[in-house]
C-alpha cells in the first residue's frame, strides 16, 4: 500500500496519520505492552483478557484451566500487558468491555486505534468480511496483530495480507489455538513417526444440535449506539436485522461451519499429517431448516484429495454425535449432552486409529495379525498391536495467547503464522466453491486458484463495497 492510500484510509477519523516512528516500538522483557482490541464481542473479550493474562482474567474467561484448583505453570508468570484501547462500532459492547478494562481509551473507528502511537499490537476479532483490510492497515501502521480465524472472507484477499505482513515485518499470529496444544504436537510426532502405520484416510467432523437456530425477526432501525453501515463495511448493504449482528449464520459475513469450526481442524490435520495443500476438492451441502434466521448450510460434506491421503469433512447443525459414544473418564471439546462427541479428527492408520479433538486424544490399536491358519472363531482373542492411549488437557487458548506475548517480545515468527492460517482457511473456502460450481475442482495451492477454471475462479474475491474499500488488493 502506498503512503497516499494510508493517508486516505485515516482521513476523517480524527487522528493523525501513523508515521515510521511507530514501526520501531519493540517491547523488552520488562516493558509493558499496550494492546488494542478491535471488536469487543464475546470472542474479542475472551482473546484480549487472556492476552492480558492475569489470574483474574484466566479465571473469568477460561475457568477450566483452574480445574481441581490447578493451573498450567506456564500461565502463572505476569504478562506485563495492558488492554489500552477498546474499539467497536456498537457502543454497548465498548461499555461492557470497560468493566474489565476501565482505563482503556475507547474508539468507534478501528483506524483511530491504528493511529494511536501508544498501541503496540491489536486483536482483530470482527466478522470475517473485515479481516483482510484491518490486518493490512494494521501492519502498515506498524502494529503487531492477533487475528482471529478465519483469516479471510475470500481467498483472493490472502496474497495482499501476506505481502503486508512480510513487508512490514510485523508479528502476526492467527487465533488457531490448537497450534499451542501439547497433545496436537504429540499426535503429529506419532503420525509422522509411523506409530499408527500408514495413514491414507482422515475424517474431520463438526456436529452440533441447532447451534445456529435463532428465530427470524423483522428488519428494524439499528440501535442508536450502533454504526450499522460500518459494521457491514465492505459486505453488501442490507437493512439492519438483529439476527445479523454478530451472528455467524449469514453468508454475507462468514462461510458457514466449514470455515467457522472446520478451520481449526483443517489446521490441525495439516500439522499432524505434515501436508497443507490438496490437489482436488468436491462438496455437497444443503440447508433444510427454513424456520431459523440465516443462510448457512445445515449439512455439508466435502472431500479433499491430498497427495498421500484423502480428507473427508462433515458438518451437521442437527445432531451432536459426530463420533458415537464416549470413553469413560474422557472430556470432549464442546460436549453438551451425556453422550455427544461434537468435534474431532480421526486418523485411520494401518496399525491404529487416532481420534483427536481440542482437549484430548485417544489411540485405538488394530489387532495383531493371526498366525496363518488360525480359525475365525478365535479372532476375538487377538492381541492389540500396541497399548491404548487416552489423555486430556486444558483448553489451549490461554497458552496460545501467552505464546503471542512471547513472540511480541522475542520478535520470533509465530508457529500459527499468516501463511499457516491462510492455508487452513483456504480449505473451507474451496470446499464451498466446489459446492457452488457443483463439480470436482482442481486446486493449485501455490498460485491460489483453480487452473483454467473461470467459473470457479470468480468466487475467489468479492469486490469491497464503497466507501469501505479502504485497501486496493494487488
Amino acid at each position: 500500500m502506498q503512503r497516499r492510500e494510508l493517508l486516505k484510509a485515516v482521513a476523517g477519523t480524527g487522528v493523525a496519520a501513523w508515521t515510521a516512528a511507530s514501526y520501531q516500538r519493540v517491547a523488552g522483557a520488562n516493558e509493558r505492552i499496550h494492546v488494542g482490541l478491535i471488536g469487543c464481542g464475546s470472542r474479542g473479550t475472551f482473546d484480549a483478557r487472556l492476552i492480558r493474562g492475569t489470574p483474574e482474567d484466566i479465571q473469568a474467561v477460561a475457568p477450566e484451566n483452574y480445574r481441581n484448583g490447578n493451573m498450567d505453570p506456564r500461565l502463572k508468570a505476569p504478562r506485563n500487558v495492558d488492554i489500552s484501547a477498546l474499539c467497536d462500532v456498537y457502543g454497548m459492547r465498548v461499555d461492557a468491555a470497560k468493566k474489565w478494562a476501565p482505563n482503556a481509551k475507547t474508539y468507534k473507528d478501528f483506524r483511530q486505534v491504528l493511529g494511536d502511537k501508544d498501541i503496540d499490537a491489536v486483536v482483530i476479532a470482527t466478522m470475517d468480511q473485515w479481516h483482510a483490510q484491518m490486518l493490512i492497515l494494521a501492519c502498515e501502521a506498524g502494529k503487531d496483530v492477533y487475528l482471529e480465524k478465519p483469516v479471510v472472507y475470500r481467498i483472493g484477499e490472502g496474497k495482499a495480507m501476506i505481502d503486508a505482513v512480510r513487508r512490514s515485518k510485523r508479528i502476526v499470529q492467527i487465533g488457531t489455538q490448537q497450534r499451542s496444544a501439547d497433545h496436537i504436537a504429540e499426535a503429529a510426532k506419532m503420525v509422522q513417526g509411523g506409530k499408527i502405520g500408514d495413514v491414507r484416510f482422515v475424517r474431520v467432523w463438526n456436529y452440533m444440535s441447532a447451534v445456529y437456530g435463532n428465530p427470524p425477526v423483522p428488519d428494524s432501525e439499528p440501535p442508536a449506539d450502533l454504526d450499522w453501515d460500518a459494521w457491514v463495511g465492505p459486505a453488501p448493504k442490507v437493512p439492519f436485522n438483529r439476527n445479523r449482528l454478530g451472528y455467524r449464520a449469514f453468508m454475507d459475513y462468514t462461510n458457514g461451519l466449514i470455515t467457522d469450526y472446520g478451520n481449526h481442524r483443517f489446521d490441525s490435520v495439516h500439522q499432524i499429517m505434515g501436508a497443507e495443500i490438496p490437489m482436488q476438492v468436491s462438496s455437497s451441502a444443503v440447508r433444510f431448516n427454513k424456520t431459523t434466521a440465516g443462510d448457512i448450510f445445515d449439512f455439508q460434506q466435502a472431500t479433499f484429495e491430498y497427495p498421500n491421503f484423502i480428507l473427508s469433512y462433515e458438518a451437521s447443525n442437527f445432531n451432536g454425535h459426530g463420533l458415537g459414544g464416549r470413553t469413560e473418564g474422557m472430556r470432549y471439546y464442546g460436549m453438551a449432552g451425556l453422550e455427544d462427541r461434537p468435534h474431532g479428527m480421526a486418523f485411520y492408520g494401518t496399525d491404529a486409529a487416532l481420534f483427536v479433538d481440542r482437549i484430548g486424544m485417544e489411540l485405538y490399536p488394530e489387532a495383531k495379525l493371526p498366525e496363518p491358519g488360525t480359525p475365525r472363531r478365535l479372532r476375538t482373542a487377538w492381541e492389540p498391536r500396541m497399548e491404548k492411549i487416552k489423555m486430556n488437557e486444558d483448553e489451549p487458548t490461554p497458552l496460545h495467547t501467552k505464546n503471542f506475548v512471547d513472540y511480541l517480545r522475542s520478535r520470533k515468527e509465530p508457529f500459527a503464522n499468516i501463511e499457516v492460517g491462510m492455508r487452513a482457511t483456504t480449505i473451507g473456502c474451496i470446499g464451498n466453491i466446489a459446492y457452488w460450481t457443483g463439480r470436482k475442482l482442481k486446486w493449485d495451492g501455490e498460485a491460489r486458484n483453480f487452473p483454467g477454471d473461470a467459473e470457479a475462479n470468480k468466487y475467489l474475491l468479492r469486490p469491497y463495497r464503497k466507501p469501505w474499500d479502504l485497501v486496493k488488493l494487488s
